[in-house]
């Protein structure tokens, strides 16, 4: 009697080097362990399949890059390239600003984005329950306007939990939740957690999209059915260097975001992240290719370009940064 394997969601190495003939040479295998090793490589299968090619786009965001596959080498990469660590009143917490505070629900994310500015957090360790109530004390107490759910990935967590931590937050005027999963793992977007969500009259989803190439059909159903649920959606994307460092590219992004209903919000200029140096782009660059991008879609098409400064004072648009 014949058997049938159960696919699991997450794509393997030897999926990877069987596809793609290049990453079967002894220096790829022993760059990409070596990559791994710093920061797991983790793609969903959804967006394996969306991959047309090594030089794609979606592959160079979760495919190991030159630099990481090499043993750690001197770059002007920063441990704490947005600041954090000095701005975490109680663990799970980030509060740069007074009205304003970031919850982090989980460090697991579905998909490992090779840039990630959390590389280096250890996604095996989740907050317990204490520390997670402990944190949303904190919030509660705290006055702020609006408080972020963020990760990891805040929709990694199972229905029930979310909808635990959003009934002890639902007296903060203004929940956000930050995520990647609708992107990278549309299937997550189910009926429950639709029904979860549409609940709060105060909650916001901010997705993070960098490409058009990312947003295939069941990607844009997801996104389609928690508007439709009334649940306000905006985008942010990082710019990356040989993934969407160019005007057209932006432009194409966000008037499609616009098409499906998502508003583009922000355009974050690339952090300085150890391990992520390949996707640098730099500053004087940057504003050119925003320059460029605002003569080719409309304001409403236009996200604000924005650099989370190193020094943890927050977000702040880019030209300001550059002028001091």
């Amino acid at each position: 009697m014949s058997t049938i394997r159960k696919q699991t969601s997450m794509v393997t190495h030897k999926e990877c080097t069987e596809r793609f003939s290049s990453l079967q040479t002894e220096t790829a295998k022993r760059g990409w362990l070596t990559a791994d090793s710093q920061f797991p490589v983790r793609i969903t299968r959804s967006w394996y399949h969306r991959i047309q090619s090594l030089s794609d786009p979606l592959a160079k965001q979760v495919f190991p890059q030159p630099t990481e596959m090499q043993e750690r080498v001197q770059t002007d990469a920063l441990q704490n390239p947005v600041g954090e660590l000095d701005k975490q009143p109680v663990p799970f917490v980030v509060q740069k600003h007074a009205n304003r505070a970031l919850l982090l629900v989980s460090r697991k994310c579905h998909l490992h984005c090779r840039y990630c500015f959390r590389r280096t957090l250890d996604d095996l360790i989740e907050p317990t329950q204490e520390e997670l109530d402990k944190a949303i004390d904190y919030i509660l107490s705290s006055g702020v306007e609006e408080v972020i759910l963020s990760g990891g990935d805040p929709l990694f967590l199972n229905n029930d939990r979310l909808f635990g931590i959003l009934e002890r937050l639902v007296s903060i005027p203004t929940i956000r939740i930050h995520t990647r999963a609708p992107i990278t793992f549309p299937s997550r977007v189910n009926v429950g957690l639709v029904e979860v969500l549409g609940q709060y009259s105060n909650l916001w989803v901010i997705v993070h999209c960098n490409h058009v190439q990312e947003l295939n059909t069941e990607v844009v159903e997801g996104l389609q059915r928690l508007r439709v649920s009334g649940i306000p959606l905006l985008n942010q994307s990082v710019l990356l260097k040989g993934v969407n460092d160019d005007s057209d590219v932006l432009a194409d992004l966000c008037r499609r975001l616009v098409r499906i209903g998502v508003f583009p919000y922000y355009l974050h200029h690339t952090d300085r992240v150890q391990g992520a140096e390949d996707f640098f782009v730099t500053l004087a660059d940057g504003l050119q290719i925003y320059l460029a991008l605002e003569q080719k879609v409309s304001g409403l098409a236009l996200p604000k370009y924005v650099i989370d400064a190193p020094d943890g004072s927050g977000k702040v648009p880019v030209e300001r940064y550059v002028l001091g």
